[in-house]
């Protein structure tokens, strides 16, 4: 029996839920090129698999020439340039051998580090970092390698905040620029950390400023999960409870991936007669905690005393708001402001603390629970 609560990788249409109007604005702009599109969402909500789901429509397959970098663990344009060289290399020079060769000639800078694979008869991408010496040279070379293509390109760049942490100057703006300039190529600026991307796209100041549409993923809907986990548990001839779909849905916040992971271990447990209900959910949620201790008990580890006592206070509120004010730093016995603002800074660039609506709250719903129980 294929469990239908898939947690990573592509998501069969059958088992994809909701966001029809997310998914046919995203279709519509890839389809009617001239647009750039940013996509925001906290982590784990589904803006990766809604772009992969987008990506799979037969009538966005026919017309364009899709490509997919996640640039969430780079730390350097160079590393940038490497992952969109390489899904272009890939991607484009396997639709022609006019196009690969087009692709060798163009990318001067590489031409004598790709490998060959005798077998087909065709060059390899072997590049190492190390081969790209000049990365705004490679860089143009790549853009216009896109420009030569067949079909217009569609390139989806998720986690795309992390340009901010290169150590190179003025990468927004060289992106911007050849972005601006690309006739046959447009992009999907996905990202999680919201203030850093409203700050690329809405700051006037930014390169990036009102280039592109803005899509901001919220939650799906309770009554839409609700439905998608009760007909996929009844059409295969198993019981769930709809009090134990409201427990996990409130626990986790509408959160995809954890909704996702805790009803593919109930489906899992339901199996030969099993009735999916609160004790079942609740099992499994005291599971995903303790499997995580090891793990978040690292992560409180690194951080200071100042920034410990503030995430405690934010927990404690579950959403909190003026961290500065006196009334909050008295109540939560704090330091001062100025304390409250570095540890604050250090928190949202771990990715531990984000900020909506002047809220602040812990990112990880189930690093939130764990830091209820410990």
């Amino acid at each position: 029996m294929e469990n239908p609560f898939i947690v990573t990788g592509k998501i069969k249409p059958e088992y994809f839920c909701d966001r029809q109007d997310e998914s046919q604005r995203l279709t519509r702009c890839i389809l009617s090129g001239g647009e750039n599109m940013v996509i925001i969402s906290p982590r784990r909500l589904g803006k990766t698999g809604l772009i992969y789901h987008c990506f799979e429509q037969s009538e966005v397959k026919e017309q364009v020439a899709l490509l997919f970098v996640d640039i969430l663990r780079t730390s350097s344009l160079q590393e940038l340039i490497y992952l969109l060289g390489r899904a272009v290399f890939k991607t484009l020079g396997s639709r022609s051998q006019q196009m690969m060769k087009n692709m060798i000639d163009t990318l001067r800078s590489l031409r004598g580090s790709f490998g060959y694979d005798p077998i087909q008869g065709t060059p390899t991408f072997d590049i190492k970092l190390g081969d790209i010496t000049n990365p705004a040279y490679t860089l143009e070379e790549i853009f216009a390698c896109m420009e030569q293509a067949e079909q217009r390109c569609i390139v989806a760049i998720d986690e795309f905040q992390q340009i901010v942490n290169y150590p190179e100057k003025n990468v927004e703006a060289l992106l911007r620029t050849h972005i601006q300039h690309s006739s046959n190529a447009n992009f999907i600026f996905a990202g999680s950390e919201r203030h850093i991307m409203n700050e690329m796209f809405l700051d006037y100041a930014r390169p990036f400023y009102q280039s592109a549409t803005i899509l901001t993923l919220a939650p799906i809907s309770k009554e839409k999960y609700a439905e998608f986990v009760t007909r996929h548990f009844e059409g295969n001839g198993m019981m769930v409870m709809p009090e134990a779909i409201d427990v996990v849905y409130d626990v986790f916040q509408g959160n995809t991936y954890y909704l996702q992971k805790t009803f593919r271990e109930a489906f899992a447990a339901s199996v030969g007669g099993k009735t999916c209900d609160i004790a079942m959910v609740e099992g499994i949620i005291d599971s995903m905690i303790e499997e995580s201790h090891h793990r978040y008990s690292e992560t409180l580890a690194r951080l200071t005393l100042a920034q410990k006592e503030l995430l405690y206070a934010i927990v404690e509120e579950g959403k909190a708001q003026r961290i500065t004010s006196g009334q909050f730093i008295k109540r939560h016995s704090l330091q001062s402001p100025s304390s409250v603002q570095a540890a604050m800074k250090k928190l949202m660039e771990y990715g531990i603390v984000t900020v909506e609506n002047n809220e602040y709250s812990v990112e990880d719903q189930l690093f939130y629970r764990w830091l209820l129980n410990s």
